[in-house]
């Protein structure tokens, strides 16, 4: 089942560095225009110029911004900026937040260590999510140009013996090795743990686990192309070579700490929608309630969605519809028995999904989108900041949007162990692992040690 390994991860100086929060970003694939320029200004060596670098006019095969994050990556660490271990380790984190879903502080654990590439359909790494090629290429020409991992991919084990959560933060009784408060007001803590004990039995436990991904389905199939680049092109007749290994970041899907909020959808267009000719089409599937807007304050409304989706959510699927020129909103409970004319081609774990119910009924029979439409950003956009939906749609920005309930951590598991795969964002693991506590770099000469 599921390799792990301890490696010499690289990560900044933190004795030299001052304020690490200034290096630090979220993973490259929710940074906008306007953050990226943010965080250029923010600090010379700030980790966005490794993984989203600026084009430049007169781009070229040998200079671009691939070969950019490479030279700084290489000028950084002979400069001493950053740092790579002299000893295999394990990277503990906490990581303390808010999940702005009306609940109180939390505190999510991860450990960050190699983890063997599997190849698909394995059963040990599952994905929950379809990938798309181009993402898939811009991440491989940056791992091919530095030949470093520089994000790990968040991987969910399920330890609900509690065989290793507790041995792990026992380790946190120490100072960590960087703790720092973000620009978001989270709390971080990070230890470089290089104890041997704590090494074997955590491959003792995952040896017998698969991992689900959780966030970062393009950066793991894009490991697994670099791996086998490197196979043919040095060898792979020893599983333990660098190339054979990925940086995951790791938490048990049982930790308290983990959440899982809604993607709800927004659409930009719906070409002649009628309002009546659109009930009409979901009557067969859905009871449709109105529910009438009582407040002016989008935080109000939010906290009354989400307790209205909360309770009807747990009777069936249940979700609320918006549009720009509608005075009320309307909630859609699915109709006993009505999932299953979703037809029988589709996995039963799948019909149990409200984001699948929602694509499937919604989405293709009520509004006449088709399959491929799904997935076009120029008519979906994803949010899970409520407020932000509500006040989109009413300022005209969008159409309409739907309103969802977060999907379960025991529907994503099922659908992943029936090797299914979920509609694009059906969830969103929050909050997203920051990126430049540490690097993974790619020797093809060295051997990973395993235990």
């Amino acid at each position: 089942m599921a390799v792990v390994a301890p490696f010499k991860g690289m990560t900044y100086d933190f004795e030299k560095i001052g304020d690490i929060s200034k290096l630090i970003t979220p993973p490259y694939d929710v940074i906008s225009e306007d953050e990226q320029k943010e965080y250029y200004n923010s600090d010379p060596h700030n980790v966005i110029r490794l993984i989203l670098g600026k084009n430049k006019t007169g781009d070229s095969d040998w200079d671009n911004r691939y070969t950019r994050a490479a030279e700084y990556l290489e000028r950084w660490e002979s400069g001493g900026v950053i740092r790579r271990s002299d000893l295999p380790a394990m990277y503990l984190t906490c990581h303390e937040y808010t999940p702005g879903d009306g609940s109180g502080p939390r505190v999510r654990w991860g450990i960050v260590a190699l983890v063997r590439i599997e190849d698909e359909g394995s059963g040990v790494i599952l994905p929950h999510e379809k990938t798309f090629s181009a993402h898939k290429n811009d991440r491989l020409k940056l791992m091919r140009a530095c030949s470093s991992q520089l994000s790990q991919i968040f991987g969910l084990y399920d330890d609900s013996e509690n065989r290793i959560s507790g041995y792990i933060k026992k380790a946190a009784s120490d100072q960590p090795s960087v703790s720092f408060e973000y620009r978001d007001g989270t709390k971080h803590g990070m230890w470089e743990i290089t104890d041997q004990a704590l090494f074997k039995r955590f491959a003792d436990v995952m040896s017998g686990k698969s991992i689900f991904i959780a966030d970062g389905h393009h950066r793991y199939e894009t490991a697994r192309n670099f791996r086998d680049i490197m196979r043919s092109r040095h060898s792979r007749s020893s599983v333990n070579r660098a190339y054979e290994y990925v940086m995951m970041y790791l938490t048990d899907m049982n930790d308290a700490g983990l959440t899982i909020l809604p993607s709800h959808r927004l659409i930009k267009k719906c070409d002649e929608f009628q309002l009546e000719t659109f009930f009409e089409r979901l009557r067969p599937y859905f009871d449709i309630s109105e529910l009438p807007v009582s407040s002016s304050d989008y935080q109000d409304q939010s906290d009354s969605i989400r307790q209205i989706l909360k309770e009807k959510g747990q009777e069936s699927t249940s979700m609320i519809f918006h549009y720009h020129k509608g005075s009320s909103r309307y909630l859609l409970s699915l109709r006993p028995g009505a999932e299953k004319e979703m037809g029988d081609g589709l996995h039963p774990s799948l019909k149990q999904l409200d984001v699948v119910v929602l694509s499937r009924l919604v989405f293709e029979r009520g509004l006449g989108f088709l399959d491929a439409d799904l997935d076009n950003d120029r008519i979906f956009h994803y949010s899970s900041d409520m407020e932000y939906v509500l006040s989109k749609v009413d300022a005209g920005d969008y159409a309409m949007a739907f309103l969802l309930n977060p999907t379960k951590m025991d529907h994503v598991k099922m659908v992943a162990s029936n090797s299914q795969i979920l509609p694009r964002k059906s969830t969103y693991f929050y909050p997203k692992v920051l990126t430049g506590l540490v690097f993974n770099k790619i020797d093809p000469n060295e051997n990973i040690r395993t235990f």
